[in-house]
């Protein structure tokens, strides 16, 4: 019978080789199909008198072609593929909001400004000023059309999020189920191939959208952590994960991931801790990328508007009236944040807008009271991190950072956190408040006429009102939008060849500003130094002239409304609204430049999102095919295995048909 043995055996272990390597071909194309190979050993040998026997072969198990290593650096290289490519693909969308050419936003505040010239030629012209008004109108419109296109990405990025927050929960309960399942077969002693495979490809899934760390049980479970250390899937249990406004700021729109343990109840996650997956990717561009577009576009209007607002206020109306706002602005941003502070940033500080920085802010309060009753604390700008100290955040005057004031009715606990969104909100807001063509005011509220003796050759460059004054608390020239009119004899600046040169300035007791405190100034008698084409500031106006004066050479600057109706042939404040697209904004970008530098802002994040997800994409091809190469299916080679197998399969067969005839011939001779 050892014979029939032999060849039995040799015969089903064949058999087991072509199963698997039809198993093997069946699943070329199975996603996250790892190669099976047959281990066969020497069935142990019969001893004899004249040694051991051989009984043959056996098959001792079936074998996973799978390499560890490769397939958790295939894993977490494809985690961060698919953050990458997820930000690039919204860096994309982001960008297209803000187009050049004709019909972009810059078009439209250049056409804006570019009008006031017509104005500035014709200042009684209502032609001119509706057409003014309606470039007005066509910004504002354009402005809140880009903001309602941000809008609407940040509605699907969040729509894409709860997706994703619903897949992962599935594919985690799908792992926790396979965990199972490979816990209850693994006490038989043979591993479960294809239950590893498929809980493999599910970890791989998984990792498209959270990028996550494994660690394996002695029950031959696997252990699913994400964001650090926050157990997804233990054993045969899942936990979930959500995505909600942030529990720290609620009321900001500042989304976030949560992790929800089976009975226990969510938890912020880091952001920076999750690393790679699409949930990451798209929270990165929703709190970051989004959040700087939104910042960009909403500083650029709340810039414009304070601005051209400012300055129409300077100015006259046909109907001699002081202008009205051009724009709407909003008096305050509000904090955000989970504990008892209550604070704002008071935008009717009058701070110079050239200083805002596009970002988001964060107050912390890094102590208590003090004996004196003062508040410490910090002010943080986000955009990169650069902080501030502060004495106290309770001081009625309020805190000072970019051009923004930070005010504080109610102290919150110590390290609490507040989180202020200043331009958030800013562009989806603005509207053009003036319609009238006679309300735009034009017209300079002060008149100047040069001497009718002088001799030499003095000309008026430029007059116009600043609502400039010194501010002695902040030891600076700060717009205050307080224009002192000059009495009915006006203010009269005579020239006087010195030495030293320069204008001495009668009719007024205010300081110019060329000597700012604590220089000494006398009125009527110190002499201002003139050089030509520099201004000279006093009572919140400026004049600018040039030429070469000679010595009793006089120009006086009085109340326009005192010489009739001659203010509304003037268009002082018109040209004064005109120079602003000259005048530094937006990081030493002008005005009429300043959408340009938003739009190279954004093409250079996009770009190199673009670059990283090109980057990332080649190193997760490289090491997939590091890992397929190991663990994929060559037809090739199972075709090569099929014909060894498949003879040796005939062999056996063969070899029991020979035992057959043996056996059989044994008996019929027996039998005689």
């Amino acid at each position: 019978m050892s014979l029939l043995n032999v060849g039995a055996r040799a015969l089903l272990a064949n058999q087991v080789a072509l199963q698997t390597t039809g198993h093997n071909i069946a699943n070329v194309s199975t996603a996250g199909y790892s190669r099976q190979n047959v281990a066969m050993e020497t069935v142990q040998g019969q001893f004899t008198g004249s040694g051991y026997i051989g009984n043959g072969v056996q098959v001792a198990t079936i074998l996973r072609n799978h390499n560890e290593l490769l397939t958790r650096q295939a894993a977490a290289a494809q985690a961060v593929q698919a953050g990458d490519t997820v930000r690039a693909e919204r860096l994309g969308q982001l960008q297209d909001v803000f187009q050049g050419g004709t019909s972009g936003l810059g078009a439209a505040i250049t056409d804006m400004l570019n009008s006031l010239a017509d104005v500035v030629a014709s200042p009684t012209d209502i032609t001119a000023r509706t057409v003014t008004l309606t470039r007005m109108d066509e910004m504002a419109a354009r402005m809140r059309s880009s903001a309602e296109q941000l809008h609407e990405i940040a509605y699907s990025v969040n729509e894409q999020l709860q997706n994703d927050a619903t897949r992962i929960n599935s594919l985690a309960k799908s792992i926790a189920d396979v965990n199972e399942q490979i816990a209850r077969v693994k006490g038989n002693g043979q591993t479960p191939n294809d239950l590893l495979d498929k809980r493999d490809q599910l970890i791989r899934e998984l990792n498209q959208f959270i990028q996550t760390t494994q660690i394996p049980a002695d029950d031959g479970t696997v252990g699913v952590f994400i964001g650090g250390s926050q157990a997804l899937v233990l054993g045969g249990k899942a936990s979930e994960v959500l995505i909600a406004e942030s529990q720290q700021f609620p009321g900001s729109q500042l989304t976030q991931l949560f992790f929800k343990p089976a009975g226990g109840s969510p938890v912020e996650l880091n952001e920076g801790m999750l690393g790679g997956g699409e949930v990451a990717g798209l929270l990165r561009f929703a709190n970051q990328d989004l959040a700087e577009g939104r910042n960009l576009l909403g500083r650029m209007a709340l810039a414009i508007g304070r601005t051209m607002n400012y300055q129409q206020g300077m100015g006259l109306t046909l109907d001699g009236q002081a202008g009205k706002p051009l724009f709407s602005e909003p008096d305050k941003a509000p904090g955000y944040t989970s504990g008892t502070a209550q604070g704002f940033i008071d935008f009717q500080t009058p701070l110079g807008t050239s200083e805002f920085a596009a970002s988001d802010y964060e107050v912390r309060f890094t102590g208590g009271p003090t004996p004196t009753g003062e508040v410490p604390g910090q002010i943080i700008r986000l955009s990169d991190g650069k902080t501030i100290n502060v004495a106290n955040l309770m001081a009625s005057a309020g805190t000072q950072m970019d051009g923004l004031t930070f005010k504080f009715s109610t102290a919150g606990a110590v390290n609490e956190r507040v989180l202020f969104k200043p331009f958030a909100s800013a562009a989806a807001n603005i509207q053009a408040l003036v319609y009238s063509p006679r309300e735009l005011a034009a017209a300079n509220p002060i008149s100047s006429a040069m001497g009718t003796s002088n001799a030499g050759s003095l000309q008026l460059a430029e007059l116009k009102a600043t609502g400039q004054h010194w501010d002695a608390t902040a030891g600076k020239v700060v717009a205050t939008g307080v224009l002192n009119l000059p009495p009915a004899g006006g203010v009269q600046l005579t020239y006087r060849d010195g030495p030293p040169s320069g204008f001495v300035i009668t009719g007024t007791n205010d300081q110019p500003l060329n000597l700012p405190p604590p220089a000494p100034y006398t009125p009527g008698t110190t002499v201002v130094p003139y050089v030509p084409g520099e201004p000279i500031r006093i009572d919140g106006w400026s004049i600018t002239l040039q030429g070469t004066p000679k010595d009793g050479d006089t120009v006086t600057v009085g109340d326009a409304k005192l010489s009739g109706d001659w203010y509304t042939r003037n268009a002082g404040n018109a040209s004064a609204l005109m120079a602003l697209r000259d005048v530094k904004m937006f990081d030493e970008s002008t005005l009429s430049d300043g959408y340009a530098g938003l739009m190279a802002q954004v093409g250079t994040r996009t770009q190199s999102a673009q670059y990283a997800a090109k980057l990332s994409d080649s190193i997760a091809s490289n090491l997939e095919a590091s890992r397929t190469a190991v663990s994929g299916v060559n037809l090739d080679e199972e075709a090569a295995r099929l014909i060894q197998y498949q003879q040796a399969y005939q062999a056996s067969a063969k070899m029991l048909q020979i035992a057959q005839n043996i056996f059989d011939n044994l008996i019929q001779t027996m039998g005689r």
